[in-house]
């Protein structure tokens, strides 16, 4: 018996079938079969192109969807069923990911369906997942259901305990449901509305798990491609809600997140202006009928407007409900006039300040130092700015810094924030300009002034103008401006020659390429063991302890950062003697980070806030990472990498990679969290094959780090000396990395 049965259901709509087959078959899952209800001559000549053992079930033109599932599922096989609309797609190694959890669940839940012996558990009827969303105008735009998604975590949950996975996207799609539960309630699912079945699936579910991972793509197509409907079908969504409502009574919580549901879909499709007349004033009085009769006892309206559009509504008062929009709509109107005066008001005067101080002479004195879109004194330009500090201190350093990071600079650190008058003038005057992103769009470009570009990492990813083809990654990013702020680097710092290759590829331009190294990792060989101890010292790491950073990157296609590990049990397996030291990325903050409670456990310690990252490199034994640049950086110290890659092809689609990191990897590579956990229970992290991957990787990507980065950089750019002037980057194995935490206490 297949372990996950993928229904394919529906005509092939704009021929996109063929893309969603493509992939089936491209990644092939053992433990997976697939089953197409081909509803149409198109979808059923498109699925019988495919492998012969995809299963074809021939349904007639016109079929509704709720007919196609049901046909589908029919001839399953499988423990699990996946609906995937023939419109839509499945990412890279989605049915594997779904595959494997399912596993996971079936061994948790006993000998039924799992073959094993153990005390079953109580089984989960449905397991849901993250989706991305592509538009006629977009493609693969992550949604908001990761936070739902995260507080759940892995351990399955009742609804009336997680009553918020309610408000995930209502799709068939984004969920697995088990066999049995389908079939023990297929008449209850039978529907065309979508959201309607999706909704019933959880109402229905004993118990529900979650994987915070994205498994399916929801194309939506443009309307205007569809056949017309008729406007009273919005009149459908009053009926879905009171179908759905009756299934929550009694459940406290569970009814109030519908109803705030319902609430919210309603007020949303009236505010609609492509509803007729007599339609809007029906639809009004039977979602009025609706908001009064479920409205849940006790329930609070919320506060501010749209608690007066809940009161109108229940009212059933449309003349006053219409009045109060057009009120609405002339208020919004004034205050974007007010607002846009405002605006340009300011730019005008900021511009003319600006350009005033653009008029005066360049101070060749002044250096501006900026990281990570004005965080504060960190990576690359922190390293040459200390270094700039010893070589030439005659120059001024100013760093640019946010309003909310000011206060937590060093003390005495000379800094501007953005948008200030003092800002305009510093960077209209200083002759240095140095971030590792990039400064903004207005900032003007002298002749005179030199701007010098360091990056903050080894590119796995896909950069720059990289990314056209994978939108999803770039966000909507305007690569015509992106443009018009490359041609503004003088130079550009690199740590390696693959680097250097695709920065002159991704951001295509004129600036000089300084093939100097990391400043930032010349910490890296000029650390002493005094150096490491007292680093494990501030994290509270005991002498002889095992420390493992783990240190997992952001992923485009997720709302939140969750650890994909299951930190309490990794560190249980690992033992006494291993300290974790987990570090969420930076994009996520450390205040928004699930690990808070995990920050006085003892064996696992939340570092995301920790600074400066290369104090966690010195004190770490290991590094565990996916696909994150710190893993080029740490390489530099010559000690063990592990790489956790659970979701590498999802990955690699959906954000676009420039080589195999499967193949060439600095490490040890574990595809689950077993896995991982065997690497280091039987001594592979630090075996003889992870030291021969680690030094063919450092061959590779720790090119030119020797700890003298910093100062090429410096002589380079800031005293002018020629390149042949510069210290030579040492030859690999004449440089010596910082002591190991085992030698720094030996």
């Amino acid at each position: 018996m297949p372990r996950l049965s993928v229904i394919v259901y529906g005509p092939n709509a704009q021929g996109h079938l063929t893309e969603l087959l493509d992939s089936l078959e491209a990644h092939p899952l053992p433990d997976a079969e697939v089953i197409v209800a081909a509803v149409g001559d198109w979808a059923q000549e498109t699925a019988g192109r495919h492998a012969p053992e995809t299963l074809v079930v021939p349904l007639q033109e016109g079929t509704g969807d709720a007919a196609a599932r049901a046909a589908g599922a029919a001839r399953a096989s499988g423990r699990w069923l996946h609906f995937v609309h023939a419109k839509d797609g499945l990412p890279a190694g989605a049915p594997r990911l779904i595959a494997e959890r399912a596993a996971e669940l079936d061994a948790a839940a006993g000998p039924e369906t799992s073959g094993t012996t153990d005390a079953p558990a109580a089984p989960v009827d449905v397991l849901l997942f993250d989706h991305v969303t592509t538009t006629w105008q977009t493609a693969a735009t992550p949604s908001r259901d990761g936070r739902h998604l995260a507080a759940v975590g892995r351990e399955s949950r009742t609804l009336d305990g997680r009553a918020d996975l309610m408000r995930l996207a209502p799709l068939l799609g984004n969920r697995v449901l088990r066999a049995d539960f389908w079939r023990a309630n297929e008449a209850r699912f039978t529907t065309d509305d979508e959201p309607l079945a999706a909704h019933t699936v959880l109402l229905l579910a004993d118990r529900i798990a979650c994987l915070n991972q994205v498994a399916y793509e929801n194309r939506v197509l443009r309307p205007e491609s569809l056949p017309p409907r008729a406007p009273a079908h919005r009149l459908a969504l009053i009926d879905r809600y009171e179908s759905l409502l009756p299934l929550a009574r009694n459940r406290r919580t569970v009814h109030a997140v519908l109803y705030d549901l319902m609430v919210r879909d309603l007020v949303r499709t009236f505010a609609r202006e492509d509803l007729p007349e007599p339609v809007a004033r029906e639809f009004f009085r039977r979602a009025s009928l609706a908001a009064v009769r479920w409205r849940p006892e006790g329930h609070q309206r919320p506060p501010g407007l749209e608690g007066v559009r809940h009161a109108l509504l229940e009212e059933g008062a449309y003349t006053r409900y219409r009045a109060f929009q057009a009120g609405n709509r002339a208020r919004r109107a004034a205050r974007t006039a007010v607002r846009s005066r405002k605006r340009r008001v300011g730019a005008k005067v900021r511009d003319h300040r600006y350009r005033r101080a653009l008029s005066r002479p360049v101070d060749p004195e002044l250096a501006v130092f900026a990281a990570y879109w004005d965080r504060g004194v960190a990576c690359n330009p922190a390293a040459i700015a200390a270094e700039l500090a010893e070589l030439a201190p005659h120059i001024r350093r100013v760093w640019v810094v946010s309003k909310d990071n000011a206060a937590l600079l060093p003390p005495g650190t000379d800094h501007v924030v953005p948008g200030t008058r003092r800002y305009w003038e510093t960077m209209a005057s200083a002759k240095y300009l140095t971030n590792n992103v990039n400064f903004p769009g207005a900032v003007v470009k002298r002749p005179d002034a030199i701007h010098l570009q360091t990056h903050h990492g080894t590119p796995l990813k896909r950069m720059g103008l990289d990314q056209m083809d994978h939108p999803a990654a770039a966000k909507g990013l305007d690569f015509a401006a992106l443009l018009g702020r490359i041609d503004k680097w003088d130079y550009s710092v690199s740590a390696n020659s693959h680097s250097t290759r695709m920065w002159e590829r991704a951001y295509p331009a004129r600036y000089t390429s300084l093939d100097h190294g990391y400043p930032r990792n010349d910490v890296f060989y000029t650390a002493t063991a005094a150096d490491v101890r007292a680093a494990r010292a501030r994290l509270g790491i005991a002498p002889g302890r095992t420390a493992v950073l783990y240190a997992p990157t952001h992923r485009d296609y997720e709302a939140g950062f969750t650890p994909r590990l299951d930190l309490a049990a990794l560190a249980d397996r690992l033992g006494e003697n291993t300290v974790l030291l987990v570090r969420a990325h930076y994009f996520y903050g450390g205040a928004a980070s699930p690990l808070t409670g995990l920050r006085r456990s003892g064996r696992i310690i939340d570092v995301s806030s920790y600074d400066p990252v290369e104090e966690l490199c010195l004190a770490a034994d290991a590094l565990v990472t996916d696909y994150s640049s710190i893993m080029f950086d740490y390489a530099n110290l010559d000690r063990p990498i592990v790489i956790h890659a659970d979701d590498w092809e999802t990955y690699r689609t959906t954000r676009g990679v420039y080589f195999d990191l499967m193949a060439e990897h600095p490490g040890q590579v574990a595809r689950s969290q077993e896995e991982l956990t065997e690497i280091f229970a039987s001594g592979a992290w630090r075996d003889e094959s992870a030291a021969k991957a680690r030094a063919t990787f450092r061959r590779r990507f720790c090119e030119y780090d020797d700890g003298r980065a910093a100062e090429r950089v410096v002589r380079r750019v800031f005293l002018g000396e020629p390149e042949e002037a510069l210290p030579p980057v040492l030859p690999l194995e004449e440089r010596t990395p910082a002591p190991t935490p085992e030698e720094a206490t030996a």
